[in-house]
């Protein structure tokens, strides 16, 4: 079932989506060469409570953790660990929280300290990619329509679409149908209407497209090694022009 949200509640998803923002702009001040992921999640898991909030990720079908972090090689759902990040690598932040009973979801690639062109090329596309998708979230439009424009961009420079995990529905839950992917046709899948809040979030490998799930049940890897960027904001459907609840301006306006 897809619901369609009253402005109201799309106002308290909002509310959620800028914890999550600022949670991830306070992350992204502390990604320097030296910090472990663990330490980046203890601290946000921090941070996200004393706004009030509740991890979302944090147990969700069994996680251990508050963020998602995810260096280099790694697609998503890296498990937060005593790794200490080194100069030259990209760190994918996925973050979730629990407010008044709805919630907000948002991911950001940040690079650690200096970076190569590759990656910032990488990054750059991704991020570019996403808003190709947003822009298509209006009504009368459909699924398809996101999914083409992200997939028509990253494709001219030869990368990956990660296919197993897409973006998605938001609301009283984490996650919501419809599924949103980074690939498609134009016209094809669920027309959207007003009051759709989705979550977009291309998944884009320097490689190929294919992954591996590691022993631990989560952590997605590329196939060839590769890196790979993930950048992920919620968005709501109107008829003008698709209303962003998350931003990147907290974390854009302190780098």
């Amino acid at each position: 079932m897809i619901h369609l949200r009253t402005n109201d509640e799309i106002a308290l998803l909002k509310e959620n989506a800028l914890i999550v923002s600022k949670t991830l702009a306070e992350i992204g001040k502390r990604v320097v060469p030296g910090v472990s992921t663990l330490e980046l999640d203890k601290f946000a898991e921090t941070f996200i409570r004393d706004h009030g909030a509740v991890p979302a990720f944090l147990n969700y079908n069994g996680f251990p953790n508050t963020l998602c972090l995810s260096v280099n090689d790694v697609v998503v759902h890296g498990i937060p660990s005593g790794y200490r990040l080194q100069e030259g690598d990209i760190l994918s932040v996925d973050c979730g929280t629990c407010y008044k009973g709805y919630f907000g979801d948002s991911a950001y690639t940040f690079a650690v300290g200096e970076v190569d062109e590759a990656a910032k090329q990488l990054m750059r596309i991704t991020k570019e990619a996403l808003f190709k998708g947003i822009a298509q979230a209006i009504v009368g439009n459909r699924i398809g329509d996101i999914a083409a424009a992200v997939q028509t961009h990253v494709e001219q420079f030869n990368y990956g679409i990660l296919r197993e995990m897409t973006g998605h529905g938001i609301g009283r839950r984490l996650h919501e149908k419809p599924d949103v992917p980074n690939y498609g046709k134009r016209g094809n899948g669920k027309r959207l209407r007003e009051g759709m809040v989705i979550c977009i979030e291309p998944m884009i490998n320097e490689g190929t497209q294919e992954a591996f799930l590691e022993e631990d049940e989560w952590t997605l890897r590329t196939k060839d090694g590769k890196r790979s960027a993930h950048y992920e904001l919620t968005v709501a459907v109107r008829k003008e022009q698709p209303e962003i609840l998350s931003t990147f301006e907290f974390i854009e306006n302190t780098q």
